[in-house]
């Protein structure tokens, strides 16, 4: 059922539910579901329960189900339903058998709702909307009984049904569960568990008008599927009695549990669905693959791996306490994968020219595409008359310290030659645009004698650099929550440095390069090729996935 590899568990209060549950005989075999709403992209939280529910099921040779809860017809679409597929399967999972939807119990949920009225546990509603906010009470006042919710089991099962037929106008009435207008949890008091709502539906077109409620459909559908363990984030643990309730009183043999747990908060970016939406609506991203979001898309766009993301998943844990969490155990997960899959390759994205004034032709050096992997092969470094280093590797006036060049001074070049600064050419202004420098034709691949060169930097020959579109990505927003404060717009805290573009310089070995190709740009970061706009051999586009260690100070 996956593609995954396993990695080795960590227990967690879950896992001891679902080993006790098995050890009691309770069940067999575990079934756990992932069910998305399909009205947006994923984020990382998504990832999170992704790897949570597929991964428990993996790891108890069970089953997962992927199930889109399709009961919001006007925010949902089938380009977001085939996204999340293809989101599920990248993060490495595929779902038990078909895709489940909730629409497929259309007809078993509106049953259910007859036998509950049957029942006299359900009845027909004609306040309004604002009335029954009013009839609600609060959390300290009790609510009170609508004039309506003594009708007959007859009047209830005509007026449902005329519901149904399209009798009534959108929001004219409503089906609501009968259990408690004075319980002190909101959730018992009498919630809606049927809406008239005219929307096309991407899966049963016009045949239906009115729509269940989320809370009613997802108890019913995981009963229906034989789910064991139904796992959900924290903020539905007030829901759970209504959960429990709907089951308890229809007639399904079986009964699942819920069991919640925190949701995943990440720094420095934002887990509402709501308010990405208000990013990619107001342009403030590119859209939800913007390799700043949070979305599985993004992620992926920015470089981010699967088993990257599936160890971040398993470091930050599964718990009931608050998950907040830095940006760098991400970064750190990710960094740590690349590390082991990335050839190395040199770029150069702030070039400074260098020309060498003692050429005396040609060369070529074989490098390793990575230290560790032999098998990832070696490619050819050229060297040139002309070079470009990082103009950030020149200083005229270094700091204490400083191992890098400055005139008169010498650095190694990367798989070449020790290299002396002798002049620093200037324009105008004083910005130093040429450097002359000269090369110890005895040091290819050895140390000069008698003298001591600590600092190496990276190269490229001019002549046989490519050009490339460098894009840097940071941290979307610049505190770590930027959401925290209702009364301050969390826009204002966009980062507005955490997009730029620049144009450098790539080494010829990555000409052909697919797009979602990884590699380590050495001294720079990791980078990948982008999966929209690179082109092999035409137009080079890499986006910077993470820096070679968290630059970030810590506030």
């Amino acid at each position: 059922m996956s593609s995954a590899p396993l990695l080795p568990t960590v227990s967690n209060f879950i896992r001891t539910i679902i080993d006790n549950d098995l050890a009691a005989g309770l069940h067999k075999n575990i079934i756990t579901r992932f069910p998305p709403e399909p009205n947006g992209y994923l984020h990382v939280g998504h990832a999170k329960s992704i790897c949570l529910n597929f991964g428990l099921a993996q790891d108890y040779q069970g089953k997962c189900n992927l199930r889109f809860d399709d009961t919001n017809p006007e925010k949902e679409s089938e380009e977001y339903a085939l996204s999340i597929q293809e989101d599920v399967r990248w993060l490495g999972f595929q779902w038990e058998g078909n895709v489940h939807w909730a629409s497929d119990y259309f007809d078993d949920l509106y049953r259910f709702a007859v036998e509950l009225i049957d029942k006299e546990l359900a009845y027909v509603d004609d306040l309004t909307s604002e009335e029954m906010r009013e009839y609600r009470g609060t959390l300290t006042l009790p609510g009170k009984n609508s004039p309506y919710r003594d009708r007959s089991v007859a009047e209830n099962l005509d007026l449902f049904a005329r519901m149904k037929a399209g009798e009534f106008a959108d929001g004219a009435r409503v089906l609501r569960a009968k259990i408690d207008m004075a319980s002190p949890n909101i959730n018992l008091r009498d919630p809606a568990i049927y809406r008239i709502r005219r929307a096309h539906h991407i899966r049963t077109g016009d045949k239906w008008c009115i729509y269940p409620m989320y809370d009613y459909t997802h108890c019913i559908s995981d009963a229906l599927e034989g789910i064991t363990h139904s796992i959900c984030t924290l903020e539905f643990e007030d829901h759970r009695p209504l959960y429990d309730w709907v089951l308890d009183n229809l007639s399904i043999a079986c009964h699942p549990r819920q069991y919640e747990f925190s949701r995943l908060e990440l720094h420095y970016t934002i887990t509402s669905k709501r308010k990405l939406l208000q990013l990619v609506n107001n342009k403030l991203v590119s859209g939800w693959d913007d390799p700043r979001m949070p979305t599985i898309q993004g992620m992926r766009r920015r470089g981010y791996t699967p088993a990257g993301i599936r160890e971040f998943s398993k470091r930050i844990g599964v718990s009931k306490s608050g998950n907040s969490v830095d940006m760098a155990v991400m970064e750190g997960a990710i960094r740590e994968d690349l590390e082991a899959i990335a050839p190395r390759v040199v770029a150069v994205i702030n070039p400074l020219k260098v020309t060498i004034t003692n050429y005396e032709g040609a060369l070529t050096r074989e490098a390793d595409f990575h230290p560790n992997h032999p098998e990832f092969g070696r490619r050819m470094v050229a060297f040139g008359p002309e070079l470009f280093i990082e103009a950030d590797d020149f200083s005229e006036l270094p700091p204490a310290g400083w191992k890098r060049l400055t005139l008169g001074g010498e650095v190694r070049l990367r798989h070449s030659y020790v290299m002396r600064c002798d002049e620093a050419i200037k324009d105008v202004d004083g910005h130093v645009i040429e450097l002359r420098c000269s090369i110890d034709h005895a040091t290819l691949g050895k140390n000069p004698e008698g003298r001591k060169v600590k600092g190496v930097i990276h190269f490229l020959s001019c002549a046989h650099a490519l050009p490339a579109e460098i894009r840097l990505y940071d941290r979307l927003f610049t505190v770590a929550e930027p959401d925290a404060d209702r009364e301050v717009d969390f826009c204002s805290y966009l980062n507005p440095d955490s997009f730029t573009i620049v144009w450098g310089w790539v080494e010829a070995a990555v000409q052909d390069s697919t797009p979602e190709t990884a590699y380590q740009f050495e001294r720079l970061g990791y980078f990948c090729t982008d999966r929209r706009d690179h082109q092999p051999g035409l137009n080079l586009v890499f986006n910077r996935t993470v820096t070679l260690k968290d630059s970030w100070t810590k506030s």
